[in-house]
């Protein structure tokens, strides 16, 4: 049986200034199994991504004994995206991206693509949160099929309120996954956003565990386990007591005293972990 420790992955985009071979070859020799990508370091057109340039990413992962699992930052440093805008042409032009993203996400190997990216989703200047869910909604339920034929799950990720405006909880993203009805349509959880909720770790791990199919690992200091306050003992306990079975992935947001230091000692602390519980 696959266990967590056996399911450790990494956002890339730390490694971005590398080449993809480069990437692999890092990610493969820091001990890490899989590799989450940023559609925004492949270039200022991912979906347009050739046949050949996708089957050659899957094949170099391969190589280093990886696994893309999926993507993230979905609409991150795009133009002319956006999830809840009242705009029509705007929400059908993001809808056809995210789609896009889908394809590209299945021709790698992936399986999870997490939707964060704060700043496309903040709802606009005199919109109602109703009508936010509903455009939001709206886009995700259009793309169902194209995820549901991918074999891919998309997962909505809660995101602080310092980051933005729109669905900031685990029971608001939960609100938008029993809206929208679909089976690949999931919850992303995230330790520093989880962090902003008033309820405890564990406790948000257990109260939504059905819903749960992607979990990254971060602290509120946005570096990763072992590098801030949190306990991530009670964390791991939890999820194999709700018995996750999906990728944890390392995502962080500095770089400090270097990438591959901060990737080193995060998987270092998370083996501690996985030994203690």
């Amino acid at each position: 049986m696959t266990t967590m420790e056996q399911r450790m992955a990494i956002c890339q985009e730390m490694f971005e200034g590398l080449s993809w071979d480069e990437q692999c070859q890092m990610i493969a020799k820091l001990g890490y199994q899989g590799i989450e990508v940023a559609p925004f370091t492949l270039g200022s057109a991912p979906t347009e991504l050739s046949a050949e340039e996708r089957r050659r990413m899957k094949e170099v992962a391969s190589e280093h004994g990886l696994t893309i699992i999926g993507l993230h930052w979905l609409l991150a440093k795009t133009n002319g995206y956006h999830l809840t805008t009242a705009d029509d042409a705007t929400r059908t032009k993001t809808a056809e991206y995210l789609r896009g993203l889908v394809h590209l996400c299945g021709d790698l190997g992936g399986t999870i693509m997490v939707l964060g990216s704060p700043l496309q989703r903040n709802i606009e200047e005199g919109m109602t949160r109703e009508q936010a869910f509903e455009n939001a909604c709206g886009i995700l339920s259009s793309i169902t099929s194209d995820l549901e034929t991918r074999h891919v799950t998309l997962c909505i990720e809660p995101l602080g309120r310092k980051e933005t405006n729109f669905c900031n909880t685990c029971a608001e993203a939960v609100e938008m996954i029993e809206r929208i009805g679909h089976p690949n349509v999931a919850l992303h959880q995230d330790i520093k956003a989880m962090l902003d909720e008033p309820t405890g770790l564990v406790d948000l791990i257990h109260q939504f565990a059905r819903y749960t199919s992607h979990f990254h690992l971060n602290d509120s200091n946005l570096l990763g386990p072992g590098m801030g306050k949190t306990d991530f003992q009670p964390v791991v306990k939890a999820l194999k007591e709700t018995n996750y079975a999906g990728w944890l992935s390392l995502e962080v947001f500095r770089y400090e005293p270097s990438s591959e230091e901060v990737a080193r000692l995060s998987l270092a602390h998370m083996k501690e972990v996985f030994e203690q519980v």
